[in-house]
């Protein structure tokens, strides 16, 4: 009897989970699902319960909202107590089912055709059916269907969103296609029509056709000819926002992967007042005032891209034998001193001052040869061309800065010249210009889609600003440095307060005076003030207090995790996919993490978060390039330092993979992980929330102290020697 107690008590094996198995017009079944147990074997003992034959034909599924493939024994970890699946028919037997109905070019089964070009377009997002349904030439056979035109339509719109299911899953080389079939796709582009079903259809060509000139190697050319900037731009038009964003997304890889002098021309054209307000008037103000994460972010590439063309500009030196170079210098004298002279100034100057004095009056360094300020890189050339811009369309601006200076003492004059350069350069650095495009930025100015040079107009701004802020520091040359601090800040502020045109950011600056900016430094100094003192007594109280402070940064990054964080979806090879997110979140006994998939909107609850983590589970927490997911991400910009994941205890689990969308991100969950898995948090942030934190504390403990003449002493003051009798009562008689 004895040996038979054990078989009666419920098992404790935690490779057995309870679940749920539902099929279609069947009750469902609650069964014990056991990991080592082959999944054949358990649709087979499914198939027996429902007196089903063929169990070779059924596969199990998901059945969660935001997952619903096929459970594999890849992913069949993901399967928790109480998670609910669906007994379905296998991917082999529906791929084969489509490809009998596509194979029938009857004209009576076009509906049917329809219907299972609609089914394979939803099936298609699932790898393991993807693989299947390609295995068996399915893939070939659609890219038929449409280099061929076989498809309209409803049918048409299917075959195309298939195609682009199938080919996102990076099983198939984009060099597969030919010439015909690129063209047949771009004719759905370069035609206008407004009907429904249309849409989709252009959706999905223009999806197809930015992936051709990203991922192929040789048919950017064929794309570029077939698919003309007009249609492109017209495409901008369409209130469809997929559309919009589709065509943005396909004009950016046009930009990028075309050559130097192709790139010229495309910015010409999108820099043209037409389309700037086609983008102004149909993107970026809208009813709605909304611009979703993909088209903000493909607003800036288009942002970084026009900017990155002034690079060939920024790294050159002025060439000694360039006249027009020479010649453009020369204006800048002329326009400065020989107009002023002509309008009304003294006929006689000219004799008094000869080009060199005019020069140093200009603010050049080498005021004998002021070629020679061109000469370093950046800003290189484009400083010249930025001062002569400033000369040609705003002349008057441009005396009053010139004339202003040369009316002042040596010593407090501003030096356009030199301010110039150095502003270029400033400008350079804070709009990253040369920089490719970061896969994670969302940020781009609407300002610089208000103007056909917005760089030298911004330049224009703030040389004005430069020299306004000069007087108000009261400056000397001595203070050349500490004026473009202040001016740095002035613009990023300015900038940062997402100005709509040129003459808010006027406005914003005329109110970031130095003054305020100095306000505005002194109230961050005092809120983040570090302790620099090295006393003694501050030393010790800070080793008391570090524990504490240390424990509510973890608990604040544990809190951060419980609230979640929406992330971009990323392949195995590092590749971002466009459009797909997830959402993970920290339960709040942080034990588990729940993730499932989301829009790049919504802010899914726990309980709709359908996947789950224990932390007992996670054996390690791997950053930047040491992840498995960016082993292949060579070459892609700011994409592994914001990349971590966790390895798991069992290899039959699958490893999560993150790619953060910021910094701060990245350091609140490596931080977040780090925690739960006991280790020190060593992010910049928690050093920065440290110290912040840290230097609060100690000014509190310490405001007794403060403004009574109390000095802190180096070290502490010595004990005083024992008193000669402890008889310290005072006797009142």
């Amino acid at each position: 009897m004895s040996l038979n107690k054990p078989e009666k008590m419920p098992s404790l094996d935690a490779n057995v989970v309870k679940i749920a198995v539902e099929m279609e017009s069947e009750n469902p079944q609650l069964k014990e699902f056991n990991q080592k147990i082959p999944l054949t074997n358990i649709i087979q003992d499914l198939c027996s319960g429902w007196d089903l034959t063929d169990p070779e034909q059924y596969a199990l599924k998901f059945s969660e909202k935001t997952n619903q493939n096929y459970v594999t024994e890849k992913n069949r970890n993901e399967i928790k107590n109480g998670s609910v699946l669906r007994l379905a028919f296998s991917p082999s037997k529906i791929a084969y089912d489509i490809l009998q109905t596509l194979h029938s070019e009857s004209a009576d089964d076009k509906n049917e055709r329809t219907s299972a070009l609609q089914k394979l377009a939803e099936c298609s997002t699932d790898i393991t059916f993807a693989l299947e349904f390609i295995n068996k030439q399915g893939l070939a056979l659609i890219i038929s269907l449409i280099e061929r035109g076989k498809c309209q339509g409803a049918m048409l719109a299917n075959a195309l969103a298939s195609f682009v299911e199938l080919m996102d899953h990076g099983i198939v080389s984009w060099d597969i296609l030919e010439t015909p079939f690129i063209n047949m796709v771009a004719s759905y582009v370069n035609n206008q029509t407004s009907r429904p079903q249309e849409a989709k259809v252009v959706q999905s060509s223009l999806s197809i056709l930015e992936s051709i000139v990203l991922n192929s190697s040789a048919k950017y050319g064929q794309v570029e000819k077939e698919v003309g900037f007009p249609n492109l731009v017209l495409r901008l038009e369409n209130q469809n926002p997929i559309i919009q964003q589709n065509a943005l997304s396909l004009i950016n890889a046009l930009f990028l992967k075309a050559d130097p002098a192709k790139r010229k021309i495309i910015a010409s054209t999108l820099c043209t007042k037409q389309v700037r307000n086609v983008i102004l008037q149909n993107i970026i103000q809208t009813s709605s005032g909304e611009v979703g994460s993909e088209m903000a972010h493909q607003l800036y590439v288009m942002q970084t891209l026009c900017f990155g063309l002034l690079e060939e500009r920024m790294n050159t030196k002025m060439d000694p034998q360039d006249q027009d170079a020479h010649e453009k210098i020369k204006e800048l004298r002329k326009i400065a001193f020989e107009l002023d002279t002509i309008s009304g100034g003294d006929a006689s100057r000219r004799q008094l001052s000869p080009f060199t004095k005019d020069y140093k009056k200009l603010g050049f360094k080498y005021d004998i040869n002021p070629a020679l300020d061109f000469t370093e890189t950046p800003p290189g050339m484009l400083a010249l061309d930025c001062m002569v811009y400033f000369a040609r369309n705003h002349v008057d601006a441009y005396t009053k800065v010139v004339l202003e200076n040369s009316c002042r003492a040596d010593e407090h004059e501003c030096p356009f010249g030199r301010s110039s350069v150095e502003l270029v350069r400033l400008l350079c650095n804070i709009l990253r210009i040369g920089e490719l495009p970061s896969e994670q930025t969302t940020t781009y100015h609407q300002i610089f889609f208000s103007h056909d040079h917005p760089f030298h107009e911004l330049y224009c701004v703030c040389i004005v600003l430069l020299n306004k802020t000069w007087k108000e520091m009261r400056a000397t040359t001595e203070d050349f440095v500490k004026v473009l601090s202040v001016v740095r800040e002035q613009i990023t502020r300015a900038l940062g307060s997402q100005p709509a045109n040129l003459e808010k950011l006027r406005q914003k600056l005329s109110t970031l005076t130095y003054s305020e900016i100095t306000n505005l430094w002194q109230q961050e100094r005092t809120s983040r003030e570090q302790w620099e003192s090295h006393a003694r007594p501050i030393v010790q109280l800070k080793e008391l207090v570090t524990p504490e402070i240390v424990q509510l940064i973890k608990k604040q990054r544990l809190n951060y995790m419980v609230d979640g964080t929406r992330f971009t979806k990323y392949s195995q090879r590092g590749q971002r996919v466009k459009d797909k997110f997830w959402f993970v979140r920290l339960s709040q006994n942080h034990k588990v993490l729940h993730y499932g998939d989301c829009d790049d909107k919504s802010v899914p609850t726990i309980e709709e978060l359908p996947n789950k983590l224990g932390v007992v589970d996670i054996k390690a927490l791997l950053t930047g390039k040491d992840c498995p997911h960016m082993k292949d991400a060579k070459g892609r910009k700011s994409t592994h330092q914001l990349a971590f994941s966790l390895t798991l205890d069992s290899v039959e689990m699958t490893p999560l993979y993150f790619v953060a969308p910021d910094e701060m991100v990245y350091d609140y969950w490596v931080d977040g992980i780090n925690a739960l898995l006991g280790n020190k948090m060593t992010s910049k942030e928690a050093e920065n929330d440290l110290e912040t934190l840290l230097s609060m504390e100690i000014k509190l403990r310490l405001l007794d102290a403060e403004g009574v003449g109390v000095d802190i002493p180096q070290d502490p003051p010595p004990v005083p020697a024992d008193p000669p009798n402890y008889e310290f009562c005072y006797d009142f008689k």
